[in-house]
């Protein structure tokens, strides 16, 4: 974003709300049908702003699902098979229930993953975008923070920037160290059914053309080529530079609220300020296909262990 306007289609309103990312839309209701018309309008500023936020939209599950669709096929909720991760008859939904959180990860836990990271880059095609609506949540607290992947990538000195540009990262579920209790049901499953990939460290967006520094902290676990005293280095300035306060935006969740970002070129960080309060937070997430990142020499990400993650409308349409 290189200007700060607000852009209007009929009734449909899109307001800046940081400088490097972030819009608030209202003017719309998305309990009713979109046309293509706002659907193209909405797609073209989730690429521009990367972070879309919507206020007042009393939707369900089947229509959460049916506006992810815009922007692309909608995957299940997640490669790992929790035992209750979905509501019944919705297999897109993830539920981010505190209740849950407790039992899966062994520890009281108010949020999906309260780290920096972009979503499930373990797989060799992380999902393209995500949205997530909140149903219940504190009084005080539980926002969520976004930071722009590709004004860190475009601040960094040239020099370093030719020093990435090359480069592959490992990712897998934890990063560089286990973020849940040993023996939960995550511990097993992530021990069961490894998920790895290496991807390049600078990402071309397959919309915009941008570069996009892909890495982050909940997921990147070791840069290839690099001795492990090496790779820390390297990860440790990356992971400061990505988190520079400068390029985010905080985000204050109520109820009926609606987020939708561009998982290919955010990372965001969930709620940590809950953990000494008895509060109930309560979300749902879609997240829709997304294809295998390709770096700035034209080469693909590089599949270590697992499957892709396709929707169920793409695998009944392979051959």
């Amino acid at each position: 974003m290189t200007t700060v306007e607000v852009a209007k289609t009929h009734e449909l309103s899109i307001a800046p709300i940081a400088g490097y990312l972030g819009a608030e839309v209202s003017g719309i209701d998305l309990r009713e049908g979109i046309s293509a018309e706002t659907a193209e309008r909405l797609r073209s500023a989730l690429y521009r702003f990367r972070v879309l936020f919507f206020r007042d939209q009393p939707i369900d599950h089947a229509q959460q699902i049916a506006f992810t669709r815009i922007f692309g096929p909608v995957t299940p909720a997640h490669p790992h098979r929790y035992t209750d991760k979905s509501p019944e008859g919705f297999p897109e939904i993830l539920e981010v229930d505190s209740r849950i959180y407790a039992k899966r990860f062994g520890t009281p836990q108010y949020s999906y993953a309260s780290f920096w990271h972009q979503d499930v880059t373990a797989l060799i095609n992380p999902p393209a975008v995500t949205a997530l609506r909140a149903e219940i949540v504190p009084a005080v607290g539980g926002d969520t923070t976004w930071t722009d992947l590709v004004a860190a990538y475009a601040n960094l000195p040239e020099s370093l920037k030719a020093f990435l540009d090359g480069l592959y990262a490992e990712n897998r579920f934890g990063g560089r160290a286990p973020k849940w209790a040993e023996g939960s049901e995550s511990d097993g499953l992530v021990k069961q059914t490894p998920i790895i990939s290496e991807h390049p460290v600078v990402r071309l967006h397959p919309i915009t053309g941008e570069r996009i520094l892909h890495v982050n902290p909940g997921f990147t676990s070791r840069i290839v080529g690099l001795s492990p005293r090496q790779s820390d280095r390297v990860l440790d300035l990356l992971f400061e530079e990505i988190t520079n306060p400068a390029y985010t935006v905080r985000i204050r969740w109520t109820p009926d609220s609606l987020g939708i970002w561009d998982n290919r070129a955010v990372a965001h960080l969930a709620p940590t300020d809950l953990d000494h309060l008895d509060v109930v937070r309560v979300l749902h997430r879609t997240t829709v296909e997304g294809e295998i990142p390709v770096g700035v020499d034209g080469k693909p990400s590089r599949p270590v262990s697992g499957e892709p993650f396709y929707s169920d409308e793409t695998l009944a349409n392979r051959p």
